[in-house]
């Protein structure tokens, strides 16, 4: 444990023994833009039943340069990687700090509550030839680890809720100019912040699993000295519609570490997760979807000081995996695979 860090769980332990439904406001903007140091993202993406994914970001303020502005990911079925990162004014976003109603530009994220716990999400994300239009429909429940935000030291909070752990994907993507229809699976998460993340954090993994039964969110922060080098573990288990587990409880083995040119770092091709006596899963990388060194994000004098004065090495993995999950469900063994993509992103 570390005394400088509060975790969101609600207990027993570090773990929810009631998982408390999230509310619009969960999803809305938490920031004061006027304050420097604050930072606020919506995150989208969906992998589509023609083997294309699409990335989707809306930023409050970015979360390494501060700008407010949008960014498209596409990857196309054979590898090939379209971005487009547009930055706008910070007089541009428009958003309720009550419920998700986001717009940056002609962008824009739209909620329907009809069905209050599985919502319906309205994203249009285009710029130039490049974007998506897509209707995520809930087939999981919201969900944020305890009270949602964890406070390092006396002021500092990080917050996290995913808002779409699952969810039905169907509309459009654009891509060259060309219209094309998509159906397939997609996931929503929002991050928000009032302090420099980079300075406290060494590491994290991020990611989530479908199986046909289940679902899997998972992070793991890896703090830095100044945190006492504090792992922060956070993991969602649903079964269908039923979120099973809400914990921070488990241990993981990161294995076969490989340096990569590209984003200048090393990733593990093994990780997996024991959670008690229970349950297991294994992530096997079987290739490198995305890397990147984030120095390149940052300006000349800015990225030669943090080269070179503070030795920062930054780096960022989209891995495509096989996954195993081995999960024990009302005394059955439940055991399915397939495969997912996850992030590692480097800071130090």
């Amino acid at each position: 444990m570390s005394s400088k860090i509060k975790e969101a769980w609600l207990g027993p332990g570090r773990k929810d023994g009631q998982i408390i439904p999230i509310k619009s406001k969960d999803d809305a903007l938490h920031i004061d833009m006027e304050k420097k140091a604050t930072r606020e993202w919506w995150y989208f993406d969906a992998r589509l039943d023609n083997n294309y994914t699409v990335v989707g970001f809306f930023r409050a303020k970015h979360e390494r340069t501060g700008k407010t502005g949008v960014e498209i990911t596409i990857y196309k079925p054979n590898g090939e990687k379209i971005q487009k990162v547009i930055d706008y004014l910070h007089s541009d976003l428009i958003a309720s700090n009550t419920v998700p109603d986001v717009q940056i530009g002609n962008n824009y994220v739209k909620v329907d509550y009809s069905n209050k716990e599985l919502p319906i999400y309205e994203v249009f994300l285009e710029e130039g030839d490049y974007g998506f239009h897509l209707k995520y429909v809930a087939k999981v429940p919201g969900w944020k680890p305890g009270k949602g935000y964890i406070e390092f030291g006396k002021s500092n909070q990080f917050g996290w809720v995913v808002a779409l752990p699952r969810a039905d994907v169907e509309g459009t993507i654009k891509v060259n100019n060309e219209t094309i229809q998509v159906k397939g699976i997609g996931y929503h998460d929002h991050n928000w912040l009032n302090f420099n993340f980079a300075m406290i954090i060494d590491y994290w993994y991020w990611g989530r699993i479908y199986s046909e039964s289940y679902t899997v969110i998972f992070a793991y922060i890896k703090c830095n000295k100044k945190m006492d080098n504090y792992p922060i573990k956070v993991l969602m288990l649903a079964k269908n519609e039923n979120i099973i587990h809400s914990t921070g409880e488990y241990e993981l083995i990161e294995e076969n570490f490989e340096y990569n040119d590209k984003a200048g770092n090393k990733y593990p091709k093994f990780l997996k997760f024991n959670i008690g006596n229970q349950h297991e899963i294994i992530l096997e990388v079987q290739d490198i979807i995305d890397a990147d060194n984030l120095l390149y994000e940052l300006g000349s004098i800015t990225r030669f000081l943090a080269k070179n004065l503070l030795k920062l090495r930054p780096g960022y993995f989209r891995l495509n995996s096989k996954f195993q999950l081995s999960i024990i469900n009302e005394g059955q063994l439940d055991i399915e695979k397939g495969s997912t993509l996850h992030e590692m992103v480097i800071t130090k």
